[in-house]
Formats: structure tokens, sequence, C-alpha cells
């Protein structure tokens, strides 16, 4: 009987072992694959030329000028270790891969804000491994370059918002008639919300779910610490 379990566990240990090198040589393909189509994107255009492109658009908003409280709210809802991390966030790749493994499908993808700056400025929003692998290459190339303040500027002045605005600045005129900078709590929390999903939390097509989204990025404010309960429920109240 002993020598039967043996063998089983050996057979065991040997089917994961397998496993394991065809994992690492399938993340290892799509990892030369994704290099390449990093490389061949920023060759065609530079990441320079890219970033010149974004702060000649009228209406470009710099970091200074955005509300402290938008920032905070953007990041609490998009990538609450975004001061910290080189331009991936490995925790929560992981997450999103054991999520993703548990769904047999792409439902989370883990991106960073300069993952997804890069994406949007790149890529395809195609969920493949290829592109992901691109996207981290483009995201090390950036974070090497630039910045998080400049990094944070160029994804917000850039992101869709709904309602055929593009970047912060087309957004806070078009739904509130005012500069970045002159935006209220509760506007400025309402705004770092829809870009999640700008056709489903437009203020003009469904201003309800707009406000629900609204109160699930004060409760991740909440839980980051950005805010306590108490303004959480003051700024709610005055959307």
């Amino acid at each position: 009987m002993k020598g039967i379990l043996k063998g089983f566990c050996k057979l065991i240990l040997s089917l994961f072992s397998i496993l394991l090198v065809i994992l690492l040589l399938v993340w290892t393909w799509f990892g030369i694959k994704g290099y390449q189509m990093y490389r061949d994107a920023v060759e065609e255009v530079p990441i320079s030329e890219k970033v010149a492109s974004i702060r000649s658009a009228p209406g470009f908003t710099e970091y200074e000028d955005l509300p402290t409280l938008y920032v905070e709210a953007v990041i609490s809802v998009e990538d609450k270790r975004f001061w910290s991390h080189h331009g991936v966030d490995y925790l929560a790749i992981a997450r999103a891969a054991w999520n993703d493994v548990r769904s047999l499908s792409f439902v989370e993808g883990g991106s960073t804000i300069t993952q997804q700056l890069m994406k949007n400025q790149y890529f395809t929003q195609d969920k493949n491994f290829e592109r992901k692998f691109a996207e981290i290459f483009a995201a090390w190339d950036m974070e090497r370059a630039y910045t998080k303040e400049e990094i944070f500027e160029l994804y917000v002045n850039t992101i869709y918002f709904g309602s055929g605005y593009y970047g912060i600045h087309d957004a806070a005129q078009g739904y509130f008639g005012k500069d970045p900078a002159g935006l209220t709590e509760s506007e400025a929390v309402m705004l770092a919300g829809l870009p999640n999903a700008p056709s489903v939390y437009s203020l003009d097509a469904n201003p309800a779910l707009a406000r629900q989204r609204m109160r699930q990025v004060l409760d991740s404010m909440v839980d980051c610490g950005a805010i306590s309960q108490t303004e959480s429920d003051r700024i709610f109240a005055g959307a």
C-alpha cells in the first residue's frame, strides 16, 4: 500500500513539474512576442513624441491644477499602489490572474495607471497575453523617463469620460461648465468614477448609475484611508 501511495505521489509531482515547465515556456513565448510588439510600437512613435502630442492638445491640464481630492479619488479606485510601484503592480496582477483562472476568462487585468496610459496610446483593447506583456514593457519604459505626477496628468488628460469628452478638462467643462481646478468635492469624485465604464456611467445618459459609481469611489477612498467615513457621507450628500 505504501509503495502504491509513494508511486502515486511521484506521478503527481512529475505531472506538476511538467505543467510548470509548459507554463514557463508559454509565458516566455508571450513575453518575447509582447516585447517585440512593444519595440515596434515605440520605434514607430517614440514615447517622447506621444507625450509632446498630449501636452500640446487644447485644454491640457497640469498636475498642479488638478484638485487633490480628484487625484486621491482616481488613485484609490484605479491604482492603490500608484505612488510605490514602478509601473507594474505585481500583487494586482497576481489577484487578477487568479480571478481569471477561476472564471476561465479575462475578467480582470490588474493594470496600473501607467499600464492603462500605455495601452490606450499604443495598443488595442483586445485582452490577450501578448498585448499584456507589451503593455508591461511600455509601462517600465514610461516610469524610467517620467515622474509619477507627469504620468498621472498624461493619463487623466487622455482617458474617456463618456458623452464624447476625452480628458479631464473637457469632462469638467462638458458636465459642469468649469475648469478642473474649480470642481467641487462631489464633482471631482464623480468624474473620478466615470472612466471605469464611461458609456454606462455617463452623467448625461445614466445619472443614477453615475451616482452609484460615485458611492463606490468614496467607499474605496475610505478603505484606502484617503478620507474618513464622515467625509465620504458629506461629499456624497453634496452630489
